[in-house]
């Protein structure tokens, strides 16, 4: 798969970022919120689930990709469950989120869920993020398990 760059303007684009970024594991270290420029910023190994599901002849390939993520226009920042200090911890991104504060509201709130129960909730003017790959895949280890429901 060529490299992804997606842009995410509404919260149907911003579903789409989230099931990219499904499973993709990031320090603690690599997560920044930069106050005077409004902005956060991760970089992460996501998960390229695409490449689990061959098309044609293509042999399915468990692969990761290093990424980075930013939003825009971010008023503040709230973390759940995360140690700033702990650089090196992994954490396991489940899903990104969205709750606006009102119904003609652009403001609102983005959620980052993480595995354990921690999380990242960006408190936005409105939903500007970017997902752009940084560089070429490798092998994975092991294609991520979720328990079956």
């Amino acid at each position: 798969m060529d490299e992804l760059k997606l842009i995410a303007l509404d919260s149907e684009d911003l579903a789409v970022l989230s099931a990219h970024l499904q499973d993709a594991v990031v320090r603690v270290g690599d997560l920044a919120y930069l106050r005077g420029e409004r902005r956060f910023a991760a970089v992460l190994n996501r998960f390229d689930w695409p490449t689990t599901m061959p098309k044609g002849r293509r042999r399915a390939e468990n692969l990761r990709r290093r990424s980075g993520l930013r939003f825009e226009r971010v008023l503040g920042a709230q973390l759940q469950g995360i140690d700033l200090n702990a650089k090196d911890a992994v954490l396991n991104l489940l899903a990104i989120h969205y709750e606006p504060s009102g119904e003609d509201d652009p403001q609102g709130h983005i959620t980052l869920l993480f595995s354990g129960g921690s999380a990242v909730r960006l408190h936005v003017e409105c939903i500007e993020a970017e997902l752009k790959d940084l560089g070429a895949a490798w092998r994975a280890k092991q294609r991520p398990q979720h328990p079956e429901e």
